[in-house]
């Protein structure tokens, strides 16, 4: 029982596990700060963005390169859902295959962990067809995947489209 309670109230990041490398250039924020993870995401990305993690990805557009590809210091935009009122964003620390990637993120957990840092989090891709469109995120406190698949927009790439301006 206790599993299904700690599922269904998730709404967003865990605690620290271990340490992924950060990003060249982008500061981290101090480790016994509270975060969601928007400030979280633009402090390590320097993704310069405002608004809900679900605006993210129709606010990037024109202003920074979309994909469907991850690439460490991207950042992963998952959808408006009733499990996720605000969607989430997360940068992605590394590449692990064509269907696993790790995040770094804040505010992915409930209860204690709620707006803490979780660093080198596996994130799987389980959309048919390889698009990083459906994703299930790790929870640290059962220390597995959960059932839930989130939606996913994509990625967006900390560079700014110069081209497109």
């Amino acid at each position: 029982m206790l599993l299904l309670g700690v599922l269904s109230t998730l709404a967003g990041c865990g605690s620290p596990r271990r340490r992924a490398p950060t990003i060249a250039g982008v500061p981290d924020p101090a480790p016994d700060v509270d975060l969601s993870c928007v400030p979280y995401a633009r402090s390590r990305s320097g993704i310069s963005l405002r608004g809900d993690a679900w605006q993210w990805w129709a606010a990037a557009e024109g202003r920074y390169l979309r994909g469907a590809r991850p690439a460490p210091g991207n950042v992963i935009v998952l959808a408006r859902t009733s499990r996720l009122p605000s969607g989430h964003v997360a940068v992605v620390s590394r590449v692990v295959s064509s269907r696993e990637i790790r995040v770094d993120h804040a505010n992915w957990a409930s209860g204690s962990g709620r707006g803490r840092v979780a660093r080198d989090q596996p994130v799987l891709d389980v959309s048919a067809r390889n698009d990083w469109t459906a994703v299930r995120v790790w929870y640290p406190r059962i220390g597995d995947y959960g059932n839930t698949v989130f939606a996913a927009h994509g990625f967006i790439t900390p560079r700014l489209d110069l081209a497109g301006r």
